[in-house]
């Protein structure tokens, strides 16, 4: 397991896969929730997120559990004008990309510095570039 590095000050978001993973209590995303509670970062997802961890099979008490340890930011029209503007940017389609922009855009829209744990690195950096750090999970 990497030994996760503080960001002091900020937020931490967790994407589709960062959000299962909590849910599961993996241990690597465990040490970064704690970490973050130690720093009293804010943890947060998007919305739009939650429809795309949703599926049959997950545990929905602890899914529920999770969530009411962290902070669920809405995915209002300014969220939704920015993705647009970030997935132009990076050169990427809605059809395929878009909860993971709406995503970046809820993220960039907090104050502070951003870490982000995800599966998809590579999609995450191309949306947001250097404005964030992110952790692959």
């Amino acid at each position: 397991m990497t030994r996760p590095r503080p960001t002091m000050g900020g937020t931490l978001a967790l994407d589709c896969e960062g959000l299962a993973k909590a849910v599961q209590r993996d241990r690597t995303v465990n040490a970064w929730l704690a970490l973050a509670r130690r720093h009293d970062l804010r943890v947060i997802t998007s919305a739009a997120t939650l429809v795309e961890v949703a599926h049959p099979r997950v545990n929905h008490a602890a899914l529920a559990w999770t969530l009411s340890r962290l902070i669920v930011e809405p995915v209002t029209e300014p969220i939704a004008r920015r993705a647009t503007t970030l997935l132009s940017r990076a050169g990427l389609h809605g059809h395929k990309h878009a909860i993971d922009a709406m995503f970046a855009a809820t993220v960039l829209a907090t104050s502070g510095r951003a870490t982000v744990l995800t599966s998809d690195p590579d999609d995450l950096l191309a949306l947001c570039g250097d404005q964030v750090t992110v952790i692959k999970v």
